[in-house]
């Protein structure tokens, strides 16, 4: 992606998209604000579900049409998929609209499908295998294009075996709308995603996302994790609700912290004089969160897709990407700019 106006040499960065349903439209707002950055060039993109989603979209409009067709592609997504839920009967009620908007817990659907869905799976609850989001990627985004317009930037896609139990990276070659509905398939509300003869579940049970593809596969030290997952909560979880939502958020962040604990040994053994004969690279590290605002939101918030809620996420990740880059938008290409120890380990 070319630095459109920018008189000086680009800051590459990588991208690295979390997954998280509804709470992906936090992500757009990031990735809008960073668009308006000429300073800044993409130069990959690794991301889990909502953020392939993100992510295949993101690359798609640059590649078909530089920065201004990636924020109206990303745009028209986001508005479509609120279109799409606000066809179906998941949505807010009057009650969590005005008590705590962006949560489900007064919605009787979203309460009768987690019922449902103890008892009965997707196979019997979904037997035409149905996918809302199936349509709206095939509108907006020309796979055999993308496939054709070359590497120039990096994307990738994670996604579980469900067989295998590994993780399955489809790189920009192998991308098909399978293949991102597949980051995304929840095992409790889709079938399993058939790809070239493998099933494949949600990717953020084994990589949300995985930074690996980044670090040996794009030519820039600079990851920038955009996540919306949060990692620390305030209080010991005590309902029923509450334990399910913190057992999910753990599950949700192990791999990356898992990830982030590998980084930070490779950087102790740099620091200590040992890169393996220049094969051990030193990564830098960035992080746009929302960390005390998304924790305030229970786990059905993922699920909301309504338009208002939508938007305050993006809001919210506009506001967050202007404070990173008023804050360490200097520090990209010369150091990290989180504490890799203090956010993750």
């Amino acid at each position: 992606m070319p630095a459109e106006g920018s008189k000086s040499k680009p800051r590459r960065i990588a991208l690295a998209l979390q997954g998280g349903g509804s709470h992906g439209a936090f992500t757009w707002g990031a990735l809008d604000r960073l668009l308006e950055e000429p300073s800044i060039e993409i130069a990959g993109v690794c991301g889990t579900s909502a953020g392939a989603m993100n992510g295949t979209v993101l690359v798609h409009g640059l590649a078909s049409g530089g920065r201004a067709r990636a924020r109206e592609l990303l745009q028209r997504f986001w508005r479509r998929v609120s279109e799409s839920a606000s066809e179906g009967l998941l949505r807010p009620s009057v009650f969590d609209k005005a008590l705590n908007p962006g949560n489900l817990d007064h919605s009787p659907v979203y309460w009768l499908y987690a019922s449902l869905a103890r008892i009965a799976s997707p196979y019997q609850l979904n037997p035409s295998n149905f996918h809302p989001l199936r349509p709206v990627l095939e509108e907006l985004v020309d796979f055999a294009a993308l496939r054709r317009a070359g590497d120039d930037i990096k994307l990738f896609v994670c996604a579980t075996n469900v067989l295998s139990g590994r993780i399955k990276v489809f790189d920009r070659a192998g991308l098909s709308v399978d293949a991102v509905l597949a980051s995304a398939c929840l095992p409790g509300v889709f079938q399993a995603v058939e790809v070239e003869g493998e099933h494949y579940w949600d990717g953020g049970y084994m990589g949300n996302p995985p930074i690996y593809p980044l670090i040996y596969h794009v030519d820039t030290r600079d990851v920038l994790i955009i996540q919306i997952n949060p990692i620390a909560i305030e209080e010991v979880p005590k309902s029923a609700a509450d334990i399910d939502d913190r057992v999910k958020t753990l599950s949700w962040n192990s791999s990356l912290m898992r990830e982030m604990r590998a980084i930070h040994f490779v950087t102790s053994l740099i620091d200590r004089g040992f890169d393996d004969g220049g094969r051990l690279k030193r990564m830098l590290i960035h992080v746009i969160d929302a960390e005390a605002e998304l924790r305030a939101f229970r786990a059905s918030s993922k699920l909301n897709a309504d338009w208002d809620w939508v938007c305050h996420l993006r809001d919210l990740g506009r506001t967050k990407a202007d404070a990173f880059l008023a804050e360490h938008g200097d520090k990209i290409g010369r150091e990290s700019s989180t504490d890799i120890v203090a956010k993750f380990l």
